[in-house]
């Protein structure tokens, strides 16, 4: 009684209304502090939340098995069970075969790229003292390249010494973050094996907390799932189809780097809009020290690539399934980019389209019978 009281007063909505005023400057005032305190308590849960995103990504791939490869096996617990054993199975297969092309042609690239410094600088000099712009001729003298040399290992073994301590430190960073990943890796497969029953407890405890506007927030979670696998799973394709396809064509002009360069190439595709860009023009820059026609050759194949990756590929494997504008998108990639960093500008396209569906099948009609 005392508490209903309370809220009919005419005082109470201003009082809640400046609670959460000053809650929220006390937030903006101490953003760097918060975001510690929840990075570090995010941290603690950190397996768990890699073993998810592991699960939620093999999934496609394990209901794929179940519905093809497997679809003869009568026992519905062990379609599934082979099922997503042969996903992970298949998921490390594809990141050894792809960490054993990477990893090889990077050390190669490095070693190279040390042993023909000298070709390289004298190769970038022809290049700046052709264009007609004004250098020091002490910079980049031919006569100059043993002791530039022998500086640039100098400071890199000068810089060894003096960070000992933090090279080890990431060492040990990134043996902790893969003995993390593989305990992600074991996790996602019980998550994945005990799909059905956690499918079925968040649907009971949805419909005990929701009642009857639980089937219209299940509804909502399928279609943004729907979106998402969508996406996932064909700009996968559409990066493994650019990267061979670069692959090739780099590899009939006798160019260079050719895994490294494919490679990069696939992976920044991944990013819209702006992830091309950023691997040709990596790709243009290495191969522009080895050899400057080839880097014209390249940038030429990059933009063909695009041409047809805009206007076959992404129509072909996208479709009109995502319904989202080429402005929104834009937008998207620079506001997600801007808050969550790479990963943020990975999932721009699929959070633009789950906001435009949102707005149109949900927000938009409701605005609509308030004030027909």
């Amino acid at each position: 009684m005392e508490s209903g009281r309370f809220r009919n007063s005419k005082w109470y909505p201003y009082a809640v209304a400046a609670c959460i005023g000053v809650a929220f400057y006390v937030l903006l005032t101490h953003l760097s502090a918060v975001g510690d305190v929840l990075g570090r308590f995010i941290g603690y849960f950190k397996a768990v939340i890699y073993g998810c995103v592991l699960s939620y990504l093999m999934n496609p791939l394990a209901r794929w098995f179940e519905r093809k490869p497997f679809r003869g096996v009568r026992s519905e617990k062990a379609r599934w069970t082979l099922s997503v054993l042969l996903s992970v199975v298949a998921m490390v297969a594809a990141l050894a075969l792809l960490l054993g092309t990477l990893i090889p042609q990077l050390a190669q690239s490095v070693a190279t790229f040390a042993g023909n410094l000298h070709g390289y600088i004298a190769s970038l000099t022809k290049l700046l003292e052709g264009s007609g712009l004004p250098l020091d001729g002490t910079i980049l003298a031919p006569e100059s390249l043993g002791e530039l040399s022998e500086n640039v290992m100098e400071t890199v073994s000068v810089f060894i010494g003096e960070n000992a301590a933090r090279i080890l430190g990431a060492a040990a960073g990134a043996g902790k973050n893969v003995f993390t990943w593989g305990i992600a890796l074991i996790l996602s497969v019980y998550l994945l094996l005990a799909k059905a029953d956690i499918k079925s407890g968040a649907l009971r405890l949805l419909r005990a907390l929701l009642r009857d506007r639980a089937e219209k927030l299940v509804g909502f979670f399928r279609r943004c799932d729907e979106i998402l696998v969508s996406f996932v799973v064909d700009s996968v394709v559409e990066a493994v189809i650019v990267g061979a396809a670069n692959a090739v064509v780099m590899a009939l002009c006798g160019m260079q780097y050719v895994g490294l360069i494919s490679v990069l190439v696939g992976v920044t595709n991944l990013i819209p809009t702006f992830g091309p860009i950023v691997g040709g023009a990596i790709g243009a820059f290495i191969l522009l020290l080895v050899n400057p026609i080839h880097a014209l050759l390249f940038v030429g194949l990059t933009l063909i690539l695009q041409f047809i990756d805009g206007y076959i590929i992404k129509p072909k494997l996208f479709g009109d399934a995502l319904g989202v504008s080429g402005l929104l998108i834009l937008i998207s990639v620079i506001v997600c980019g801007n808050m969550f960093g790479f990963l943020g500008m990975l999932l721009a396209i699929p959070a633009a389209a789950i906001l435009n569906f949102t707005y149109r099948e949900y927000l938009l009609p409701a605005l609509e019978k308030r004030n027909p």
